[in-house]
């Protein structure tokens, strides 16, 4: 019993992906090093102090080491077997905030203890993605009846549900990506299309008279129902369409004015370039493109950016961080980390490709799909393009829930990967 662990495990280490491995390395540390710049105090203190933001950030890199040792010595079914458990505890940690969470900005979304803050949000991603994955694979489904489709919408919206009441939505967004996942193992493409159909109108009605934009939805509908091959060309289904999307879009007003809260239309004024107060809500990203733009080709060195070193950007060494990227590493070394980025989540979607275990086919997916919203929305907030929410860059952002989580996430998938030669 013992010699065939001990294969098992020189199995794993012989199989398992060591690509990406070294790319999370490569991001860990390198992240560090930015934290590191973007926290470090006046006087001269030592790395391992953990008085000090980039202390603190060591010493939870330092706890992912026999972490991610654990993870590898396991089992691979114990990932599949109790994943209706790891997926309770993320909604039981998810609900216990509204009684013993504490609350920061207006937003619920922390456990305190002591010195010590805890997540549950980012934690309740893993198992929402292996519980997803155990359903599909179980039920063996192709998403062709309601049922199917509503169960599999239920286990990602409950946790939404819960983080939309903290209120969270930029954790909460990162769940809707799981639906391409729903999607590439046989969900109908018509929910995507209306979800992505749903936001673009949004956007539109907020920079486009209504008159002039249900226009372009009546012509847009006249021209698919002429041109239009592939579906029964029905004019009664065309124009109920037309009736439901001009309904939406005289309901964006309302939504807007009534339903968000301030600075969540503060946030969506400074995306469309509306009149901001660049003192205001338009600072952060007034700074962080300032904090980009500033570090030129190859950047202002390592500790040597002016506008990190000023403290202009708020909270640089979390969601901001990739300024500091921008400003002292330029655009040599953004093009390094977004490299890095890109790999890693393509090197995740290859893997997942050839499994033959769908559990851990879907698994992968997942993964991937989690850290490209993760890497997509952070970079695309800096630089303007996207609406500025709370959302951290993967293995690179500060925080301990945040490394942790996105380290077992990834493990668990390389795992599953090293040990299909064993089990498959």
């Amino acid at each position: 019993m013992v010699k065939t662990k001990h294969l098992e495990n020189q199995s794993v280490i012989a199989n398992v992906d060591w690509l990406s491995i070294f790319l999370y390395a490569v991001l860990v540390l390198f992240g560090w090093m930015n934290i590191y710049s973007a926290s470090l105090p006046l006087e001269e203190t030592s790395i391992f102090d953990l008085s000090q933001t980039y202390g603190k950030q060591l010493l939870f890199v330092g706890l992912t080491i026999p972490m991610i040792i654990v993870i590898l010595s396991l089992d691979t079914k114990v990932y599949e077997k109790y994943s209706l458990i790891y997926y309770v505890i993320g909604i039981v940690l998810l609900m216990g905030l509204f009684v013993f969470g504490k609350t920061i900005k207006g937003q619920t979304n922390w456990y305190q203890f002591g010195g010590i803050s805890l997540q549950p949000s980012e934690f309740a991603k893993i198992g929402t993605a292996l519980f997803l994955s155990k359903y599909i694979t179980e039920s063996q489904t192709t998403f062709q009846t309601l049922k199917e489709q509503a169960i599999a919408m239920g286990i990602i919206f409950l946790p939404v549900a819960f983080i939309m009441l903290q209120p969270d939505a930029g954790s909460a967004m990162i769940f809707a990506v799981l639906f391409l996942v729903l999607y590439r193992e046989g969900f109908p493409g018509w929910y995507l299309w209306t979800g992505f159909l749903a936001i673009i109108l949004f956007i539109l009605a907020l920079v486009i008279q209504p008159v002039f934009l249900i226009l372009l939805i009546v012509a847009g509908c006249v021209v698919h129902f002429f041109y239009n091959k592939s579906i029964s060309r029905n004019p009664f289904i065309y124009a109920i369409l037309a009736v439901v999307m001009s309904g939406f879009v005289f309901s964006v007003d309302y939504v807007f004015d009534n339903v968000l809260e301030a600075h969540q239309k503060d946030r969506i004024n400074v995306l469309l370039g509306d009149d901001v107060d660049m003192k205001k809500e338009g600072y952060n990203l007034n700074q962080s493109m300032i904090a980009i733009g500033s570090g030129g080709w190859i950047g202002k060195g390592f500790l040597e950016g002016t506008q990190t070193k000023g403290g202009f950007v708020p909270e640089q060494h979390t969601d901001y961080i990739f300024t500091t990227v921008g400003e002292e590493w330029g655009f040599a070394g953004s093009i390094v980390v977004i490299t890095c980025f890109i790999t890693l989540i393509l090197r995740i979607v290859y893997l997942s490709e050839k499994q033959k275990n769908t559990f851990a086919r879907i698994y992968g997916y997942c993964v991937a799909a989690i850290l490209f919203m993760h890497f997509f929305v952070n970079v695309s907030m800096l630089i303007g393009i996207f609406p500025t929410i709370g959302v951290p860059l993967p293995f690179f952002s500060y925080g301990g829930s945040s490394l942790i989580a996105f380290t077992l996430l990834l493990f668990i998938f390389l795992k599953l990967d090293a040990n299909k030669v064993n089990e498959w």
